[in-house]
């Protein structure tokens, strides 16, 4: 075989490598019930790993329950024409693929026991639990792992500090520090500015830009579209447990759209790769 034929082989192989990479996530058909309520209805939805997403609808809209389906905290109806996989497989070890993803939620540190303190929260990223408990047993590789993200966060000085005296701003460097412990293949935040004062917003965004940037997939569910990081270029739009649209941010991102979305007449303001609106 010439060497130009094996150029051209070699170039045809890298062509298809990407398309071989499993999606983050893949949902075909999925419908969830929470309670009495059909929280998401018929959701068609692919993610490729490595790529910045914003799930963006109104409270109630089945933002959340999105992210709990993937990280297997809910789970799906069953339908002879539905399918789920996440990075390719269908069935999971939970607690293998919490592992492989960096989840942000508030929803963690409501469960966590009031004397739990910061380092531990990050150290339970590596047991997709919520504390540090007897049966777990932590290497010292961990210990030193957790204080580095710690201290890539700026919250290293709340290592020692009980979760109960942090403030929210506090509460979600720590919740970003156990997501990036275990050096997961995606991050899901979960309305991560929810609470957090304008100062602690303009720092969260900054770090997730700088996550963004490294290359590392993000998948952003909020109902404020100032959460979403010029990084991000794909806005997939939420409602009533449906998507409603899902496309590039700057065709999404419309004051018909959002108008349509959230329900009043809304105006739009873009600045600097962020999109405002009132």
């Amino acid at each position: 075989m010439s060497s130009s034929e094996n150029d051209s082989n070699k170039a045809t192989a890298e062509t298809k490598t990407p398309a071989l990479i499993p999606a983050l996530i893949d949902f075909q058909n999925i419908s969830v019930v929470r309670g009495n309520k059909l929280a998401l209805n018929n959701v068609t939805l692919r993610i490729s790993q490595k790529e910045h997403v914003a799930i963006l609808g109104p409270n109630g809209c089945g933002k959340s329950t999105l992210i709990k389906t993937i990280t297997r905290e809910c789970y799906p109806l069953y339908s002879p024409d539905s399918r789920i996989t996440i990075m390719g497989e269908q069935r999971w070890n939970v607690f293998e693929l919490r592992l492989l993803l960096g989840i942000v939620s508030n929803d963690l540190m409501a469960i966590c026991r009031t004397d739990t303190t910061g380092r531990d929260i990050v150290l339970s990223g590596f047991f997709s639990s919520v504390g540090i408990f007897s049966n777990h047993h932590l290497e010292p590789d961990q210990l030193k792992r957790a204080d580095a993200a710690l201290a890539d966060v700026g919250a290293l000085h709340l290592a020692d500090r009980p979760v109960v005296q942090m403030s929210s701003g506090e509460s979600q460097r720590i919740l970003i520090a156990r997501a990036l412990v275990h050096e997961p293949q995606a991050l899901l935040f979960d309305e991560p500015s929810n609470s957090l004062d304008l100062f602690m917003q303009r720092d969260l965004r900054e770090t997730m830009r700088k996550l963004a940037q490294s290359g590392v997939g993000i998948v952003l569910v909020t109902h404020q579209t100032a959460d979403i990081i010029p990084e991000i270029e794909r806005v997939v739009l939420m409602c009533d447990g449906r998507i409603a649209g899902d496309g590039r941010k700057e065709d999404m991102l419309s004051e018909e759209r959002m108008s349509a979305l959230f329900g009043f007449p809304t105006r739009i303001n873009h600045r600097d790769g962020y999109c405002h609106v009132w």
